[in-house]
């Protein structure tokens, strides 16, 4: 189904590959020919086509995890007025999860921040962040940037960034995204795909074909071949989504009719433009996809990346289901008990819930063929239940026009308003040991909700809405929907924007600077956060030696995120599902760090200090977090923000699994170190680390540092990488943060 080309390719009028570069222009030139170095030259405010790029975007997009902390932060920098579109949606906290008027207070204070600022404003259960880009905000050729990790909408002709918010507050005060030239990975889809396969398929192909090998990291897949014009749509948003999960830096796609009749049928035909690559274009890897081979895939907790055909899990379900097994005893231990093997009854893998949801999930085409799957069957009254949210109400509304939801409704499935809750555990989490397949985007661990430190667990397996169909038809064993005979006869997708129109607030360009911003209770400012000192001392309150960490371990999302607005809050929770320990470590630290700049040096740290021969004056004292590759996942600077409100001053791993987490510690002044991937790193928390002279090594434009550990059984000498750091990266790491960074330039 899916082959990867590790090789560089040229691609010759958008039809021919060839691999033999004789008589072919230097990769370096060709590459200036595809539609991702097109579209990023025409962003990139130095306009050298060198080898570092400083991209102004045309757009931006939040919700309301992260507007909050966004403009809290840009106002304490300085902000007037938001530059480019900014629209702030609320589909993430749209539940009150735990009580009182917190969520709506935030959501008030984003309406205010929008007519203060000039904003869109798109209130709660209108759309999903992403749906909402795709009918309001994408043009052909632009790039919007979001603070949500799946801003995707390659697959509509505009590249998408997600990011941290730190990042975002650049862009609202006319800084740059600044990142080396990418490579570019050519991924050439041939072949129709057959009945009963969607997109989720092939996401879940893709992602497993490169995940574990990182063929794509921080690469920009562009999307070209015969293949494209067989997908309608909405089929190419859900693959085109699901790119976050390869770890790749953004995704672009060739346009043509199809793309076309997407902007004419939004009213905004003036937005579309043909995109194609040049003449003879470079590429730096190649995926090739076969559509027509592509089975009903079925990605088993605890990422998208482990995936299987359903036909191999209904072949031998024993063995597969006990690997998954065995994956949650490493990562639990003792504190639960998984019993996935329970799961197969009479030979068969049954499940307890599906969710056709979010912004991969939630689409009209999705839904219509779950409906025709779904009609005249009905899921039963077992355990089995099911639940679908159209991504926003222009989809609702289509919906119910054309009979998909009196269908799916007669069936038994509850039509929920769009939401993203159920992929970031906010909403329909499963009971206890209940196994959920999902049309979402993710399958971490605790992901779907559940807390595995009191106890309890519950796991999701990714599947396409129309498998999920067929499984409910079949009272909850698992199915393949390419086993089935159905013709989907719905009509095919209108969008009416006219609830847009009424509910949304449009004030880009309108801005009031006199419109009061509204504050709940909960909205809290920054607390201090310090400028670097000549000498770092760290101790280590954290070691994690998984695979890989991801964000919502080193941030929990959920009912936790209702706390977003209250950085000192919502630390309580950081890695509470991993190292629950933590939080209680780490303020210990902070506030032995408080006495030493009082002058009042704790007792062990300045037997540390001694060991190295080191003045406390000049030498802060912070904790850090050692992962092996941590950061996959989500966007949310709040994994990085929550370490340093705590007094992390440092994390150091092998390498970060995506640039935006790494970028969101530097933004939050959290030195990014790595180490060599030879190096052990058999050190436990309270064990310490000494780095002399890092203020110098920052400013100076150094890369690399000669450090030591200090333990039990004396010091031991390490040596740390603070790679690829731009001038105003190491100027925010020395001031402390983004923040200081904009005071100290007023």
């Amino acid at each position: 189904m899916v082959e990867l080309i590790q090789q560089g390719v040229y691609l010759l009028n958008g039809k021919e590959i060839v691999k033999d570069a004789a008589n072919m222009p230097a990769p370096e030139v060709a590459r200036e020919n595809t539609i991702t170095y097109n579209i990023l030259r025409s962003h990139d405010v130095d306009g050298s086509k060198g080898k570092k790029m400083r991209i102004r975007f045309d757009a931006m997009m939040s919700h309301d995890i992260t507007y909050v902390g966004i403009i809290q932060t840009a106002r304490a920098s300085g902000l007037e007025k938001f530059p480019i579109p900014y629209a702030m949606t609320n589909c993430h906290n749209s539940l009150c999860a735990v009580g009182g008027t917190i969520n709506e207070d935030d959501h008030v204070f984003g309406l205010s921040a929008a007519k203060k600022y000039g904003g869109i404003y798109v209130p709660a259960n209108q759309a999903v962040i992403h749906q909402y880009a795709r009918e309001a905000m994408v043009k052909c050729g632009n790039m919007i940037l979001g603070s949500d990790s799946h801003t995707r909408y390659g697959s509509l002709g505009n590249m998408g960034v997600g990011e941290g918010g730190g990042e975002l507050v650049k862009q609202l005060l006319r800084n740059t995204w600044d990142i080396n030239a990418p490579e570019v990975v050519l991924v050439w889809l041939e072949g129709k795909p057959r009945r009963g396969v969607g997109p989720h398929d092939v996401a879940i192909s893709l992602v497993k074909a490169v995940f574990d090998n990182g063929f794509v990291k921080n690469k920009v897949l562009e999307f070209a071949g015969p293949g494209v014009k067989e997908l309608p749509i909405d089929f190419r948003n859900g693959i085109d989504i699901m790119t976050t999960e390869t770890t790749c830096l953004s995704s672009i796609w060739i346009t043509d009719d199809e793309v076309k009749h997407h902007y004419e049928i939004h009213n905004r035909p003036q937005d579309f433009k043909e995109l194609q690559p040049g003449e003879v274009a470079y590429y730096d890897g190649m995926i090739r996809i076969d559509l027509s081979t592509q089975e009903s895939m079925i990605a088993l907790p605890f990422h998208p990346s482990n995936a299987y055909t359903i036909h191999e899990l209904q072949e031998n379900p024993v063995e597969i289901l006990r690997k998954a097994e065995e994956d949650a005893k490493k990562r639990f231990g003792d504190k639960v008990n998984v019993k996935l093997i329970d799961k197969i009854v009479d030979g068969k893998v049954v499940s307890d819930q599906g969710i056709i949801a979010g912004c991969s999930g939630g689409t009209y085409d999705n839904l219509s063929a779950a409906a025709t799957i779904l009609k005249g069957q009905d899921v039963g009254n077992d355990y089995f239940t099911i639940s679908a949210y159209p991504q926003s109400t222009p989809v609702y509304m289509a919906v119910t026009r054309n009979g998909i939801a009196e269908e799916l409704l007669e069936a038994g499935v509850v039509i929920k308003p769009a939401f993203c809750g159920p992929c970031f555990g906010a909403g329909d989490v499963p009971s206890n040991n209940g196994l959920s397949i999902r049309h979402t985007t993710r399958n971490f661990p605790n992901r779907e909700g559940s807390k595995p430190g009191q106890g309890q667990i519950s796991l999701v397996a990714l599947m396409d809405a129309r498998s999920i169909a067929a499984t409910a038809a079949n009272g909850g064993v698992i199915t393949a929907a390419t086993d089935i005979e159905y013709e989907d006869t719905h009509k095919p997708y209108n969008f009416d924007g006219k609830i847009y129109e009424h509910r949304v607030f449009d004030g880009f360009g309108k801005e009031n600077i006199d419109q009061p911003l509204r504050y709940g209770p909960n909205i809290k400012d920054w607390p201090t956060m310090y400028p670097m000192q000549d000498n770092m001392l760290l101790e280590l309150a954290a070691v994690i030696h998984d695979p890989i960490t991801t964000t919502d371990e080193l941030i929990p999302s959920g009912e936790t995120s209702s706390y977003r607005s209250n950085p000192l809050k919502l630390s309580e929770f950081a890695l509470s599902r991993r190292v629950p320990e933590y939080v209680g470590i780490s303020k210990r630290i902070q506030a032995q760090d408080l006495e030493r700049r009082a002058g009042n040096v704790p007792e062990h740290v300045a037997k540390a200090l001694a060991q190295v021969g080191a003045d406390a004056a000049e030498t802060s004292f912070g904790s850090c977090v050692f992962a092996n590759r941590p950061g996959d996942g989500s966007a949310r600077e709040q994994a990085a923000s929550c370490q340093k409100v705590l007094g992390g001053d440092a994390n150091i791993c092998y390498e970060y699994a995506t640039k935006r987490y790494r970028s969101n510690c530097i933004n939050w002044g959290i030195v990014p170190f790595t180490i060599a991937k030879d190096t052990p790193f058999d050190y436990v928390p309270g064990d310490f680390v000494f780095i002399p002279g890092i203020r110098e090594a920052i400013v100076s434009g150094k890369e690399e540092i000669d450090a030591q550990v200090i333990t039990k059984d004396g010091v031991k000498p390490i040596h740390l990488f603070f790679q690829n750091l731009t001038t105003d990266e190491r100027t925010i790491l020395e001031k402390g943060c983004l923040m200081n960074y904009y005071k100290s330039k007023k």
